[in-house]
């Protein structure tokens, strides 16, 4: 790389971090081609950006962002992984990691809270905004489901007397 191509690097790392809410970094000595490439297409799927970046031009990428705490994290063959989703993206990091010892979780930055490996192992384990979303829509859903229950119950038992009413009517004209 010459200077304008780091230069653009930098300023196009530093504009996709200066709008992200989850920064991981992991350490990925010996992944093959093949396997960075799964991992990319894994990150992709659970909307994150995964990027092996040098440490140094990553470290000036870092510069006017909240995630300055990982800097000392960047030191070796490192790679760093965000996203505006942080579950989604630690999640991602984590079941890869789980299936392929060569990638290393370090920790990452959630804002300005930086995080060791324990944290974003943590933080995978809580459900994803979808799933959140749902339970929220069911717990609302449900009460309104219980009353119209309730509500509706009353007019069905009316009518089940009724019912029984007009068969017990029935039976003595049948019978005649």
């Amino acid at each position: 790389m010459d200077r304008t191509e780091k230069r653009e690097f930098v300023a196009n790392l530093n504009q996709a971090l200066a709008v992200t809410t989850m920064i991981v970094v992991t350490r990925n000595a010996g992944l093959t081609v093949a396997e960075a490439t799964d991992l990319r297409r894994k990150m992709r799927a659970a909307g994150a950006t995964f990027k092996i970046a040098k440490n140094r031009l990553t470290n000036f990428a870092l510069e006017g962002t909240p995630f300055d705490g990982i800097r000392p994290m960047l030191k070796g063959p490192t790679a760093l992984a965000w996203s505006a989703d942080a579950v989604a993206v630690s999640k991602a990091a984590v079941e890869f990691a789980k299936t392929n010892e060569k990638l290393v979780l370090v920790g990452g930055s959630l804002g300005t809270q930086t995080l060791n490996a324990d944290g974003i192992k943590a933080l995978a384990e809580l459900p994803s905004l979808d799933e959140l979303r749902g339970r929220l829509l069911g717990m609302i859903q449900t009460p309104g489901t219980r009353i119209a229950g309730i509500l509706a119950a009353p007019a069905g038992q009316l009518a089940r007397v009724f019912g029984a009413f007009a068969r017990r009517d029935e039976e003595p004209a049948e019978a005649a």
